[in-house]
């Protein structure tokens, strides 16, 4: 992204139950930018939800949907798009948010992940064996990528999702990715 262009496009992208939806919305509002949750637009033009689309087209069918959709996401300009968890598996769409906005990864551990996520329910990948097993198994091959892709990584543990949006804000304008009404 270009020092000089302010920022235009803000991805957010971490594990299931990290708050990407929740914290974005704040941070849509303390920019001044749309919100888009990738997840509800997938179900949107799909006319169908997440778990009816894993079980027809299976979890492949379900990432061509999303790498579709992240490519028309990322032609919006000031709007702040909650990804979904393995929206960073594919090659093509974390090449896609490195060079179309800045990439902040909401961090949290997979105890908070436990809390958060419930029974699971509507989460195809929690709904066969153990929650806690799957959830540390998908943080171990994740987080390495959500690390490597991120511009700013923020924990998602602590406050509330008003406080945790407001201190990406601030990370932003730190790192010179955001810049305040004053400049």
């Amino acid at each position: 992204m270009s020092e000089q262009a302010p920022l235009s496009r803000l991805f957010i992208i971490g594990p299931m139950g990290s708050g990407k939806s929740t914290v974005g919305r704040h941070l849509a509002d303390l920019l001044g930018y749309g919100f888009i949750d990738s997840d509800a637009e997938i179900e949107t033009r799909a006319g169908a939800d997440i778990p009816w689309i894993f079980d027809v087209e299976g979890e492949e069918g379900f990432r061509r949907r999303e790498t579709a959709v992240l490519e028309d996401l990322a032609r919006r300009s000031q709007a702040v798009i909650a990804t979904g968890g393995g929206a960073i598996l594919a090659p093509a769409n974390r090449d896609l948010m490195a060079r179309s906005g800045v990439v902040v990864f909401l961090n949290v551990s997979v105890a908070q992940q436990l809390k958060r996520t419930g029974s699971g329910e509507g989460r195809p990948l929690l709904q066969q064996g153990d929650r806690e097993e799957t959830l540390t198994k998908l943080m171990a091959e994740r987080e390495p990528l959500y690390r490597e892709l991120a511009d700013v990584m923020i924990s998602g543990a602590g406050g509330n999702a008003r406080r945790v949006a407001r201190h990406i804000q601030s990370q932003l304008t730190e790192r010179g990715l955001l810049f305040s009404d004053s400049e």
